[in-house]
This record gives C-alpha cells, structure tokens and sequence, in this order.
C-alpha cells in the first residue's frame, strides 16, 4: 500500500458547502477540488449515503476524495437527508424522495461555475445502490458511476431476504440503522444542532418490522432494483465486488445485462474498497476509477472501453481460515460475459454406498433413493457475516461440522483439480412434512484431511419454488421440483480435493427458523457446475494507493471478541459478538466520536422458536464540555405464527436522559 501526498493538482476543500433542495432543505457536503477550478471547471464525482461524512465514513473518504481531486476533479461527499450534518428526516432507506435528492444534486453540481458540467456518481454499500439506482433515473448531467458491493435486486440480493428466506441481518440491519441515524449534526456547524436532533429522534424509524412483513417481491422491492429493466441503464458503470461479501452475484448480472459500456471487477475482498479490503490482494481501486472518469466525464481515449468485461480473482484451494488476510489464486480476464470458455458439468445426486444417511454425487444418473434432512437449529454457526468487514472472524470458518450434521453429497477426488467460474444450480426432487420451510446449500472444498472450506452457498424458501411475487405454502407429503442458483464463484480445486453439496433446512443465524422443525424427504436432483477452462494470470491490476490517511488522537482503544457459547444446562447455543471500537479524536476540528456494540444469537437445537436476536449500539460524540450518547436497544423472536420485533432508544446530553421512545411489533408470518 502506498501513501500518496502529491498529486498533479493542489487541493482545496470545504468543510459544508450547502446544497438547498426545492423544498428548502438544506444538504451538507465536504468539498475537495483543484484550487483553480473555477478559472478551469472540473468534472464533479459524488458520493450520496447517510453515514456522516463528519466523523463516520470521515477516515475511508480522506484516503479517496483528496486523492481523486488532485487529478482534476471536484469530489463531493454529501450527507443525505435527515443524516450527518444535512436537514430534513429520512423515512427509509431507498426511498423515492432519497432519489429525488440525488438527481437534484447532480443537477446543481452541473451548473456550478467549477464544473465542466460532467458529473460521475460512486459508493459502496448504500452509495452503491443510489448510484446503480440514479443511472436507472438516467438524469443529463450523469456521465458514469463507480458501484462497489451493491444489487441489481433488493429482494434476491439483499440484507433483507435471499432465496426468499428471511436473513437474520434484516433485522440486524435496521438496529444498526436505529443507531446511525441517532445523532445530532455537529454543533461546529449547526447552531440549531439540538433542534434538529429532537426531530430526528421523534421520527427515528424501526424499519425492521416493516421489511419483514414484506415476505414475496412486490412493488416495494422492485422499487430501487435496476434488474427490472436493465434497458434503463445507459450510463456507463464500473462494477466492483468481492467473493467475500454477499453482494457478488451483482458484477456478473450488470455486465452481462446492462446495454452502455460496463464492466465488472471481482476479487477476494469483505465488504470494503478494494483497495483497503481483506483478504489480499488489494488493488489499485483509486487509479482504475480514474481511468473510468477521465473516460467518461473528460472524454478522454484512453481505450477504458476495451477493458476485459469480467476480471476476476480466481481463489485456490487454501485452509479454512474465517480471518484470512490473503487469499491465493490468480487473475481471470474475460473478453466477453457470458464466457465462451465456460460449459456445464452435470452431476447427479445419489444415495451414498457405505453411510445411507448421506449421499454422492457423480456424472451417473442414480438409482432410487430417499434421503432425510431434518438438521438442528444451531447449524450455521460458523457461516460468517452476510458482509464481513474485516479480520474480526467475519468469513466463513471451517465447515466440516455443519457438513456432520447436514445431508452430505460427496463427489470423487479431483485426480487433476478443477476450475470454476460462475453461477452452479441446484435441481432438487423433495416433499416436506410442513408448509412452511426452506433449504440451503453449501457448495464446499473438502481436504484430503477433511477440513472444509464453504466455495459458495445458496437458499431457496420452499413457499417461492414456482413464483417469488406469489409464493405458496407447500403441501405437506406432496413431492414437487425445485431449482435454485447457488451464489457466483470464481474457484481452483486442487488436485485430490473433493466437492460436496451439504443440505440443510435450518442455517442459524444467517436465515431466521421456520416456524416448526421439519423434515423434508429427498428423492432426486442434480448439481450443475459451470466449469472454467483455459485461465491463466492474464490481469495486472495497478497496486494499491491513496492518499494520507486522517489525522487522530486514539481517546481510548477498542476491543473486539468473536464466541460461540453452549449451555450445558439448558442445551442452548449463543454466536456472541462484541465490538468496541473505542473512541478517537479528529485533530483537524476536534470532534470525538466512538461506537460499541453487541449482538447475541441464541437458540436451542430442537426448538426453532427458541430464536432469540439481541442487538445493543452505543453512539458517542464529544467536543469539550458538550458530549451527547445514544443507545438503541432490539430484540427480535418468534411463535409460530408472529416475528416479534422490540425496540428502544434513548439518548442523554451529557448525563441527563433527554429522550427515550420504544416500539413492540408483531409481524405475521405468512410465508417464513
């Protein structure tokens, strides 16, 4: 990684450059850009998301921002509404009014006197979405965007469901945004900060419950998800993502589907900018953006164009490791998406030999056979976060003990390995003693020593077998045909390893129980595996650099711990995991920010409505004597019929309570 403090142009910044909506509300961006940029106005890259420029994306944006605009750019980091330092109140995440503000930004940056009227749009995350989401809105003044781990598709792709499932990070996520939507602007810059906070506080939303209850692909999903007319998207888009996080089925649909110039970029990485992300290696992320700007917002022929449509990192067989720091593999470039160089491999599922709990796999059609999976409630302990964010134990661990509690099928070993890359389907002949009910995949490496490491994963809720806009419950006994597409991959068997398809009707806590234990009855299926020949190392990426990184005083360090607990009285497991990121002082304005959280899921084997999620975020801010704290307070269980959903927040101005609002939702269970 290299530290770059000088660039072909100086740098000037502001600190809250107001930005006044038709309606009168007023959003804060931090502005960097060349200091002669109104005698030679410059194209403008923004960045729209509500994480707080001032304090908590603040280390992430002075390592990108700065270095951007001393190659000629203006960069503007905006705070959405109702977030940081900006007015007005945000209702949801994705919202029409949210998208109204972004066009209306582009607009104003386009007329202003230092830009050449060309504007680019980038993020990660929810900056990844707004951004894919704008190009759909296709407003003049977008040139280009730069997306980084996003979704084509809210309902398939996204924190919320997958397959149909209900993900136990939907409702870690709207904890998460119960607290970061918590605090007040920064009095430095609103003297008015104590108002606005009140009213931020009194229409905080638990958005929780509301996308829970939102259990088939309605408007509401479809709203935001550029997959529903990719025709739309004429704006160029480079497409990044990682094997690492749960949005990497995104790459690979923009550059098939999206008709304007786009390409698409997948390495190893968790949840983060490719070029800080783990597990190694990183890349140059900030130089191939500007190749993409100067491209596109400069016009400048520099054959960005002609880049391969799909470059990815192809992973090697390793070790299971849930904080690898580097991964192995090489560099695949593809010319065009879908790759000729790509063919099916079919395997079919049979009954194993020696074990008739468990099962093979092979290119034989299998005789008849009837396998069980009926897997406790604790499995999926180890499967690692929906989007890891570093070396915190976040990636999937070793799976060979949910493979002992799963129903296994296991293909022979690779006399000379195997490459993969793409999409595998799982084709699934069953019946299920329960309406209700769901079934994961774990497509997994298996070791001459046994230890097994999760390749990729995919679930299917059995109420969306034929229709996710009307699912059904299933017929208990009525043996039906399913088919579900496992997660993208990019993957290198060794030589003598070996694949295995585990199967499960439970994965705690990444999906949310059924409402009952059932058993579902196999009698047939096949694997189709898209197998990759012919790859070399045939993409070098520039190496990573940005620019210097923020200046800080650690207040106070942090402290992280990552635990699975088993009572031994009362049968219960628990995944714990407490994250104290301590807190620090900003020594360019003085601000001291900090954040602790914890999460606890437990629940016992043989009971899926024993599902217990408790979540608590602490937000700290501080500057002399005036300090304010938040805490947000949720607990998510079940019966059989309801999604119970709990929460409080609170807040105090230095020791004294000055607000306090609690919710009690309960949310029908109609098809999870």
């Amino acid at each position: 990684m290299t530290i770059k403090t000088e660039f072909p142009c100086r740098v000037i910044e502001q600190d809250d450059m107001g930005i006044v909506l038709s309606d009168g509300c007023r959003l804060s961006a931090r502005v960097w850009m060349p200091e002669d940029a109104v005698a030679n106005p410059v194209p403008a890259v923004l960045e729209y998301i509500p994480y707080r420029k001032r304090d908590g994306t603040l280390p992430r944006d002075e390592m990108m921002h700065p270095y951007v605009a001393g190659h000629g750019y203006a960069c503007i980091r905006v705070d959405m509404r109702g977030n940081g330092d900006s007015e007005g109140l945000m209702e949801d995440e994705y919202t029409q009014v949210e998208m109204d503000d972004a066009v209306a930004v582009i607009d104003w940056l386009s007329r202003q006197p230092w830009c050449s009227g060309a504007v680019g749009m980038m993020g990660k995350s929810w900056g990844g979405f707004n951004c894919l989401q704008a190009a759909f809105h296709q407003p003049p003044a977008l040139k280009a965007v730069i997306s980084v781990c996003s979704t084509t598709d809210r309902f398939a792709d996204d924190i919320h469901f997958k397959g149909g499932c209900l993900l136990g990070e939907n409702f870690g996520w709207g904890a998460v945004m119960l607290s970061y939507s918590s605090r007040p602007p920064d009095p430095m810059l609103r003297s008015d900060w104590r108002k606005m906070w009140m009213e931020r506080l009194e229409a905080e939303p638990w958005l929780a419950p509301r996308w829970a209850a939102l259990q088939e692909c309605g408007a509401y999903w479809k709203h935001g998800s550029v997959g529903e007319d990719y025709a739309r998207m004429q704006t160029p888009v480079l497409i990044w993502g990682g094997w690492a996080d749960n949005y990497m089925n995104t790459v690979a649909h923009l550059v098939e589907n999206v008709p304007a110039p786009c390409k698409g970029i997948v390495g190893p990485w968790v949840h983060q900018y490719p070029h800080t992300a783990v597990p190694g290696p990183q890349v140059g992320f900030l130089q191939q953006a500007l190749r993409w700007w100067d491209r596109w917002l400069k016009g400048i022929k520099n054959g960005a164009e002609d880049d391969p449509a799909y470059c990815v990192w192809m992973m090697h067989s390793a070790p299971p490791d849930a904080c690898a720091k580097e991964r192995p593999g090489h560099w695949v470039a593809e010319v065009e998406w879908p790759s000729p160089r790509v063919s099916p491999l079919v395997l079919h599922l049979g009954a194993g030999v020696s074990n008739a709990s468990q099962g093979k796999m092979d290119e034989q059609v299998a005789d008849a056979f009837a396998l069980t999976i009926a897997t406790p409630q604790h499995l999926g302990l180890k499967a690692g976060e929906f989007f890891p964010m570093g070396l915190n134990a976040e990636m999937p661990g070793d799976q060979r003990e949910d493979d002992a509690l799963s129903l296994c099928f296991d293909g022979d070993p690779m006399e000379a390995g195997l490459d993969l890359l793409g999409a595998a389907e799982l084709r699934l002949r069953l019946s299920s003693d329960k309406p209700l009910g769901f079934v994961v995949a774990r497509l997994c490496d298996v070791a001459p020593d046994g230890a097994s490491l999760r390749i990729a994963h995919g679930m299917l809720n059995l109420c969306h077998r034929d229709s996710r806009e009307h699912p059904s419950p299933m017929v208990p006994g009525q043996v039906v045909e399913v088919a579900f597409s496992l997660d993208q991959m990019a993957y290198r068997l060794a030589p003598g390893h070996r694949l295995r398809i585990a199967l499960s009707n439970s994965y705690w806590p990444f999906v949310w129980p059924s409402p009952g234990a059932g058993r579902l009855t196999v009698t047939g299926g096949s694997l189709t595996l898209p197998v990759h020949s012919g790859s070399t190392a045939e993409w070098l990426p520039p190496p990573a650099e940005h620019a210097q990184p923020w200046q800080h005083r650690v207040v106070r360090s942090g402290k992280t711990r990552r635990f699975i607990e088993e009572d031994l009285i009362t049968g219960t497991y628990a995944l714990v995991v407490q994250d104290d990121l301590g807190d620090a002082e900003n020594l360019s304005h003085g601000l001291c920010s900090g954040e602790t959280m914890s999460e606890r899921w437990e629940i016992h084997p043989e009971d899926p409505l024993s599902a217990k999620a408790e979540h608590i975020w602490e937000q700290r801010l501080s500057r002399g004597a005036w300090s304010i704290r938040t805490c947000a307070e949720a607990e998510m269980t079940a019966t059989a019929t309801h999604l119970r959903h709990r929460a409080v927040l609170r807040a105090w101005e230095g020791d004294e309570l000055v607000f306090e609002k609690m919710w009690d939702d309960s949310v029908p269970r109609r098809f999870v």
